[in-house]
């Protein structure tokens, strides 16, 4: 298998070259994630695509989840004897990662898809289209490193594709966006021309907004699974259950991944100027450095609310989001503490119960 067609690269050498000229083992090999499965990974490398798990060694010095690897990480990986089976030995460096908090109240990171060159955000043009969603999927994607793109689905059937495509360049300030059709094929060559040269696309959005139709698409042919809306408020069900990187044959690749009703940014605070360039705008022409928005004089976020210059649901979801990260931070910072605290209670309590204590 030609390995610069799933996105191998010059970086992705010389990050490999660094990697092994510190090993004495010569018998590793990189290959990338394709899918990933309960602590399963199936891996393309240049010679095969294997069915793999981490190595002993790799998963007790694991401490959290971005140790372990994901769907779109290239890895140094050893062949079993005899096997179509790996073991993978380490992650190379990511270029990029994005990621989100768990759904519910555990504060825990899920990692969607690392290695992306561009994230399509997914969003169809009917019921379903959420301005506020699409502002956190913004913010999550200049978080990762990758570049945001916004896909608009579903034109075919859509009476007015102007009225979303005007609101999501207003939300989407610098960012791309396509109006496209996953049945008439619409727009689909201009996504897929932004996947020359092996570039890597990862598709976000939640369920029913045709990302398995779109993946099919591009692909040219029936390689998701796809699944009709409910006519009564445009929802969809869940297709993809798992993310899946998929090979495109004009070159390029996808990373299909389950849709999200939930999404929670995860430690994305230095990000959220970007998502709101325009609010970030009116608060560096405010009179006082440190004007809080309330009822300083001179304040220019107070002036744009007046005038309409800033609709008020946008900085209300500026100012939920902030708030919303300044709390994942402080329950951070707290968990922090208690598993440090935890650690030192299992070493003082095992230096009690050593033998040479009780002599």
């Amino acid at each position: 298998m030609n390995l610069n067609e799933y996105g191998w690269n010059t970086s992705h050498e010389a990050n490999w070259n660094n990697f092994i000229d510190g090993l004495k083992m010569k018998k590793y090999i990189p290959g990338r994630v394709t899918l990933e499965h309960k602590k399963m990974y199936r891996v393309v490398t240049s010679q095969g695509e294997w069915l793999s798990v981490c190595s002993g060694t790799m998963q007790y010095e694991a401490d959290e989840r971005r140790d372990f690897p994901a769907v779109g990480d290239w890895v140094a990986i050893e062949k079993m004897p005899g096997e179509e089976r790996g073991i993978i030995h380490a992650i190379l460096p990511r270029t990029s990662l994005f990621s989100r908090k768990t759904a519910g109240l555990a504060i825990a990171e899920q990692i969607i898809a690392v290695n992306i060159d561009i994230v399509f955000l997914v969003m169809s043009m009917n019921k379903d289209f959420n301005a506020r969603r699409l502002e956190r999927y913004l913010v999550a994607a200049y978080d990762s490193g990758a570049s945001p793109v916004v896909v608009l689905t579903k034109k075919d059937v859509c009476d007015d594709p102007s009225h979303y495509i005007e609101e999501a360049r207003t939300i989407a300030m610098g960012a791309d966006v396509y109006a496209v059709s996953n049945v008439t094929g619409e727009g689909i060559d201009e996504l897929t021309a932004l996947l020359t040269d092996g570039k890597t696309a990862a598709l976000l959005g939640s369920s029913g907004v045709g990302k398995s139709s779109l993946t099919n698409a591009i692909c040219g042919g029936e390689t998701m699974v796809v699944q009709d809306i409910r006519d009564d408020d445009d929802k969809g069900r869940h297709t993809t259950t798992h993310r899946e990187l998929v090979k495109i044959p004009g070159g390029g690749v996808l990373i299909d991944t389950p849709g999200m009703r939930e999404f929670q940014l995860w430690d994305n605070s230095e990000s959220l100027d970007s998502g709101f360039k325009d609010v970030e705008t009116f608060a560096d022409a405010c009179k006082f450095n440190d004007c809080q928005h309330n009822n300083e004089p001179g304040c220019a976020i107070q002036e744009a609310l007046s005038s309409g210059a800033l609709p008020e649901d946008r900085y209300a979801s500026y100012l939920k989001l902030q708030k919303e990260l300044a709390f994942l931070e402080r329950k951070m910072d707290s968990a922090a503490k208690a598993q440090e605290r935890n650690k030192w209670k299992k070493i003082t309590k095992s230096m009690r119960n050593h033998p040479s204590k009780k002599k």
